[in-house]
């Protein structure tokens, strides 16, 4: 993703600035972490005292609704949402609960009825164990044996 400011990607989907907004967007542009709305409000709290889990939660809903962010439901118990747009996959490990992004290689083959249809999103989700949880559960085996 190149270097854009969470004000033009306001203005490019149709999304009045406003001090919070772009806060919000300029945290998901640089923490690629996948966050919720804690994770967005804590971090952006002490920065901006008027700023409510209200507002966090209302202004990601209207990114997504836009399309200016994803809103991952990877996670079972929250949504975590992403500034990257460009299609690309999400792998979520079962024991550290990381979620990381994954290049799709190629596009999906879809059938004939793709042709009478639009596509507008798609999420692909993987989940398993990350290399540094594998790593552990590797040190572990090798401990016992």
């Amino acid at each position: 993703m190149s270097q854009e400011t969470g004000y033009i990607r306001l203005i490019s989907h149709g999304i009045k600035p406003s001090v919070q907004r772009i806060a919000i967007i300029d945290y998901l542009i640089e923490n690629k972490t996948h966050p919720t709305v804690d994770m967005i409000f804590n971090d952006l709290y002490p920065k901006i005292p008027t700023l409510s889990r209200t507002t966090v939660y209302n202004t990601l809903k209207l990114l997504a609704e836009q399309g200016a962010i994803l809103m991952l439901t990877i996670d079972d118990k929250n949504s975590r949402y992403d500034a990257d747009i460009t299609p690309h996959a999400h792998f979520r490990c079962n024991k550290c609960g990381c979620i990381k992004d994954m290049a799709i290689k190629d596009y999906f083959p879809f059938d004939d009825n793709a042709k009478k249809i639009e596509i507008t999103e798609i999420q692909l989700y993987c989940k398993g164990y990350c290399e540094q949880c594998l790593r552990n559960i590797d040190n572990k085996k090798t401990e016992i044996n």
